[in-house]
């Protein structure tokens, strides 16, 4: 994916004003770029070490360190909400809080409720779908080019929860009981979203289909490859410390943010004018 080119990109016409003039009113969500799934994998790999981090490496366990992120999350949902504009650092903290979440979430409902890695990416994917059904029901549209309203925002940050705790359980079933290991399971996810990507480049897929599915994929690959950096090595990771793994992935994402041009997506709207 070229960074001049959105994988979601805006089909919709632009709205037309009272006086003839037509008006793309910006969202508060980054345009979906190269830059975007670049900073997205590694905030679903921070999710991993650091929700492990808190929940093993802490020992407060996995429904403590749930109730402990979900509070996080959702007073960061409330601070993007009420923002006025497009702010990259408060976006992807939001992210990053539900990456955590979903990390001790999922292992909370496949381990300490003992539902397994089958029973709890079921669910999961229940939850999901009954999200994207209502948001879908309530606006006719689950394109991220529409999240430019605080109920669809509400929508679009509780589907995000869905889609990373799902990828979590979807990564763990994965390397831990299909025998991949955690290696072969990023290369599995790996080589799902290269076909997302051929499918993007040479079909006329919905591109609103394809961004969720890269978007749910984005998850486990960041869950097996923050497995890989930190999980022991007689069962296949790299021993490296959650603590010392978590603080070079902020580092990464930090310069992502900064560095690396991010902007606005455009939403299709019309603004009131002066008479």
């Amino acid at each position: 994916m070229r960074e001049s080119r959105p994988i979601e990109a805006n089909t919709s016409e632009p709205a037309v004003t009272a006086h003839g003039a037509t008006e793309l009113v910006l969202s508060k969500v980054p345009e979906v770029t190269l830059t975007f799934w670049i900073i997205k994998v590694l905030a679903t790999t921070l999710g991993e070490t650091g929700g492990d981090a808190v929940s093993m490496s802490m020992n407060l366990g996995y429904a403590v360190s749930s109730i402990i992120f979900i509070a996080i999350f959702m007073a960061a949902v409330a601070a993007q909400i009420a923002a006025k504009a497009f702010h990259p650092l408060l976006y992807w903290f939001v992210i990053l809080a539900t990456t955590t979440a979903g990390t001790t979430m999922a292992d909370f409902a496949d381990r300490s409720l003992g539902m397994g890695y089958a029973g709890g990416a079921s669910l999961l994917f229940l939850l999901l779908m009954a999200s994207l059904g209502i948001w879908y029901r309530s606006a006719g549209s689950v394109s991220v080019n529409t999240v430019a309203t605080p109920g669809i925002e509400v929508f679009y940050w509780i589907t995000i929860l869905f889609s990373q705790t799902l990828g979590t359980a979807l990564g763990d079933w994965t390397a831990d009981t299909n025998g991949f290991g955690y290696g072969g399971g990023a290369l599995v996810f790996v080589a799902g979203l290269a076909l997302l990507l051929a499918a993007y480049c040479f079909t006329n897929l919905s591109r609103t289909l394809l961004f969720w599915s890269a978007f749910i994929l984005t998850r486990p690959l960041g869950a097996t490859v923050g497995d890989l950096l930190d999980k022991p090595t007689a069962e296949g990771g790299l021993a490296l410390s959650r603590f010392y793994a978590s603080a070079i992935l902020v580092a990464l994402i930090l310069a992502c943010i900064l560095i690396l041009p991010q902007r606005a997506g455009s939403h299709p709207g019309a603004r009131a004018e002066a008479s």
